[in-house]
């Protein structure tokens, strides 16, 4: 056989295909679009669904693609086995509808045998049970003989998914020889050994059922085809596994060498070599595709094979990050096809490197805890167990991962009680639900169904106008009339007032009908289309039908319309500046100011937040012009708009174009000239969510009212002071500050020389228990490293058991030391704090020779000392 490279199949395959008249589509995202049935594309034809089904149009009724894919239900076994992997590039054919089996059959058997020149000898098919017009194809058109043919039932051989098309399959395997197989004499197509390797499923999609058993044949039947890539190469290369292809394996050698091992030497180490090259490539993708670490959805994904990876590296003895640079070797094997990798490769990177340097921390935190209490579970017990209240206080308190938790305990083959942990865990998501629903006052739209004809917005280009009142609404029900003092939803025909949406907040202002008046403080809008108008009857009443004058507050609409704008200016500024991976994560718009959250994996430099604010302001000098239009969609992509990812559009969309600088999709109000923003000003910038920043800033008035406010805060600041120069106000505050610091290191130092002098007499009070000796005492106002200090000095006396406390800034906290010979009679650190600093309402624990806890209850402090006696005794034999 000839030797063919991954991406060179990759490409053979889909030229092939773009021959027989298929059009060739790029990958679709990892993140599916516009479907929530799906956490992430776990098969070639997962994007395509609706056109499978018919709810949308497909570009062409012939497709080929190489789509990337994620599965992460076998995560626990990648690396244990050489087969399992979580990232996988699926090869297909599509038909929606124009060609079926005689094609499908026709161009998989040429692909096979005529481009890859397979051994037809080695290749076998097989078919569904009942299909004998699949079985009449291969064998009188195709020429496969029948002894290479098997049938197989249901299960294996009929692709279907509960109520919709489905229909038989027909799959190519290939045999890699009598030396891959099991050795029994039965071996064949269909054996779970390595020897007969099922590379290729077709999927004849002819009939539709109706999930009950029931099936229509398809008066247009589909093809859909799934041919794994990393499979097919290893054919081609003939390797054993996913491991040993040739981009795969330039990945590993990349991670062999940061680490100093080889390859296939310790059978320890092939296993974290494996889940670390293939959790890279998993990564890699999935930032690539707008995932960011999180604690939920796909972003937990990520972060759990991230850190998956992490702890991997630190098992073959790599100490410092290093994931961030294997992400240079996985885009070089794989940017031929994936250009986007090449394009966000400083994200990408930069990414990984936060969340490992994240993970560090999280890790020598949660490792020190987790063995300590480990080292605390009784060894006598048949099955060692930890309990869930100390598996959610790891994932709760240190953000340790549930998976990593029972990774670590798996390998000294103790069990976990994971039924308390998810108790806890769905306990605090309730609770969670319980305070966000008691925060909910937004509108309900289902509680109503309005039946009649959406509510026509006018607000784009009117500030008030006339309209006719159809629905009032009242504590969820509908009714004829209200009258002054009365909180109501109104429904108009037309309606000047915008309906928070897009980040924008709803209009204000009021509803007029002679001397009839209502305060509208609030504009949502319905999945009806109809706009919910919340406010108060201010007098008189109002009945149903009734031909008002609705106007908003109009300066407010304005100052609403700057920020909006500026918010379009900020998104581009920066995108210039810290790079082309930026996009919007959420915004809020009102007329105090624009809250913008943006990808972004580090805090932005000062200089970097006054380069972006100085873009936004030059744009703002510039007067450039803001035209709005609606376009259809394919039209707006070609002018390089940017759109919401993983937002649904319609074919017609409205677009915001600033001269060209900045061109969005968008719905909101906008200014017509950017000179109308006045000026722009960054308040703050901060960190949102992991890998998630937020700016807020403002225009117009509000830039005069924080200037304002600013002269105010310094004119009182340098009257505190007495200065007369607010220039002085930087040096006087900085002289201030290194003389509170000078005083508080000579208290500490005073208060530690007093420490030192009651440490003899403290030792002199020492009692005996069991031949040991106990020392308690209290000082006030040492810090934890005096504390530590003095248990140092303690521990030098080798039968020795002491606890100290210390209460400093209001706050109590207790060390407790064991010398060497206490330690080997049963003293251990970390118990004893953990009784003596329950008795003050504390908690804590750690290492037998030294351990610290934390004290609530300060007052009891000397009462839970006094105990000490009784609670070494329990220890020391």
């Amino acid at each position: 056989m000839k030797w063919m490279g991954l991406n060179e199949l990759r490409e053979k395959y889909l030229s092939f295909f773009e021959k027989k008249g298929h059009l060739r589509l790029k990958s679709f995202p990892l993140v599916p679009q516009g479907d929530n049935s799906l956490l992430l594309i776990n098969s070639g034809m997962a994007p395509m669904k609706k056109w499978f089904l018919g709810q949308e149009t497909p570009p062409k009724n012939r497709v080929t693609t190489c789509q990337k894919c994620i599965r992460t239900p076998d995560i626990e076994n990648v690396g244990k086995t050489a087969r399992h992997g979580t990232f996988f590039e699926m090869l297909g054919n599509f038909s929606f509808g124009d060609y079926f089996k005689e094609e499908a059959t026709e161009w998989a058997w040429e692909f096979v045998t005529k481009e890859l020149e397979l051994p037809i000898d080695r290749i076998w098919v097989s078919i569904y049970e009942d299909d004998d017009e699949a079985f009449e194809i291969w064998t009188k058109r195709r020429g496969v003989s029948p002894d290479h043919i098997v049938r197989f039932g249901k299960e294996d051989n009929f692709w279907e998914i509960g109520s919709g098309p489905c229909g038989p399959c027909s799959e190519l395997y290939f045999d890699r020889g009598v030396e891959k197989g099991c050795g029994k004499p039965d071996c064949k197509v269909g054996c779970e050994c390595d020897r007969f390797v099922e590379f290729w499923n077709l999927v004849f999609s002819q009939f539709n059922s109706d999930g009950e058993g029931n099936y229509e044949p398809m008066e247009h039947p589909n093809i859909d085809t799934g041919m794994g890539l990393e499979r097919l190469a290893c054919i081609m290369q003939e390797v054993d596994n996913l491991f040993e292809v040739d981009t795969v394996q330039n990945i590993m050698k990349h991670i062999s060498q940061i680490a100093g091992v080889t390859y296939k030497e310790n059978p320890q180490t092939d296993v974290s070599l494996r889940v670390i090259t293939d959790h890279i490539r998993s990564t890699t993708f999935m930032i690539a595709d707008g995932v960011i670490p999180s604690n939920e959805g796909r972003g937990y994904v990520l972060r759990r094979l991230l850190r998956r990876a992490a702890r991997n590296g630190k098992m073959i003895g790599i100490q410092k990050p290093f994931l961030y640079q294997v992400v240079d070797t996985v885009i070089k094997e794989n940017q031929p096809a994936y250009p986007e990798l090449l394009e966000n490769a400083d994200y990408i990177k930069k990414i990984v490197k936060a969340e490992e340097e994240n993970f560090a921390s999280t890790i020598n935190k949660g490792l020190n805890l987790l063995y300590d209490m480990i080292d605390n579970i009784d060894s006598s017990m048949e099955q060692r167990m930890l309990s869930g209240d100390q598996a959610f206080k790891l994932y709760d308190t240190y953000g340790f991962p549930l998976d990593l938790i029972k990774e670590v305990i798996e390998e000294q083959n103790i069990a976990i009680d994971e039924e308390r942990f998810m108790e806890l865990m769905n306990a605090q998501k309730e609770a969670a639900r319980k305070n966000a629903a008691a925060n909910d006052v937004a509108w309900d739209e289902n509680e109503l169904v309005f039946t009649d004809d959406a509510t026509e917005f006018l607000g784009y280009s009117m500030y008030e106008c006339d309209a006719t009142l159809k629905h009032i609404v009242m504590d969820g029900k509908e009714v004829e009339t209200a009258s002054e003092g009365q909180q109501v939803t109104l429904v108009f025909d037309v309606t000047p007032f915008y309906a928070e949406s897009g980040g924008q907040v709803g209009d204000r202002g009021v509803f007029v009908y002679g001397d009839n008046i209502v305060n509208v403080t609030d504009c949502k809008k319905a999945k009806s289309g109809h706009f919910l108008h919340s406010g108060v009857v201010m007098a008189g009443s109002i009945s149903h039908g009734m031909n008002g004058h609705l106007a908003i507050d109009e300066k407010r609409r304005q100052a609403i319309a700057r920020n909006h704008t500026a918010a379009h200016l900020l998104q581009k500024a920066l995108r210039d500046v810290l790079g082309s991976h930026v996009h919007q994560a959420g915004q809020l718009v009102d007329d105090q100011r624009v809250r913008f959250d943006f990808n972004h994996f580090e805090p932005m430099t000062p200089q970097e937040i006054a380069d972006v604010e100085a873009a936004v302001n030059e744009q703002i000098l510039n007067a450039l012009d803001v035209n709005v239009q609606e376009m259809k969609i394919e039209e707006a992509k070609q002018l390089g708009a940017m759109a919401l990812f993983g937002e649904k559009y319609g074919d017609v969309v409205r677009v915001v174009d600033a001269s060209g600088y900045s061109i969005e999709f968008c719905g909101g109000t906008h200014v017509d000239n950017t000179s109308k923003l006045g000026l722009f000003k960054i308040i703050s910038e901060s960190s949102a969510a992991a890998g998630i920043r937020r700016i807020e800033a403002t225009t117009g008035t509000g830039v005069l009212n924080m200037i304002h406010e600013n002269h105010l805060m310094i004119a009182t600041t340098c009257s505190v002071l007495k200065l007369t120069n607010p220039h002085e106000l930087p040096s006087r505050c900085k002289n201030l500050m290194d003389e509170l610091k000078e005083k508080d290191h000579k208290i500490d130092e005073m208060t530690q020389k007093l420490a030192s002098y009651r440490f003899e007499e403290v030792l002199d009070s020492a009692l005996e228990v069991n031949g040991i000796q106990v020392i308690s005492a209290s000082f006030n106002g040492l810090n934890t490293q005096s504390l530590r200090a003095l248990g140092d000095r303690v521990k030098e006396r080798t039968n020795v058991v002491a606890v100290f406390a210390s209460i400093a800034e209001g706050k109590g906290t207790m060390l407790a030391v064991c010398g060497k010979e206490a330690v080997e009679r049963g003293a251990h650190a970390g118990n004893i704090v953990r009784e003596v600093s329950a008795l003050a309402g504390g908690k804590g624990g750690g290492r037998p020779d030294s351990a610290m806890a934390g004290v609530n209850e300060i007052f009891k402090i000397d009462e839970a000392l006094a105990q000490l006696p009784s609670v070494v005794q329990k220890f020391v034999k």
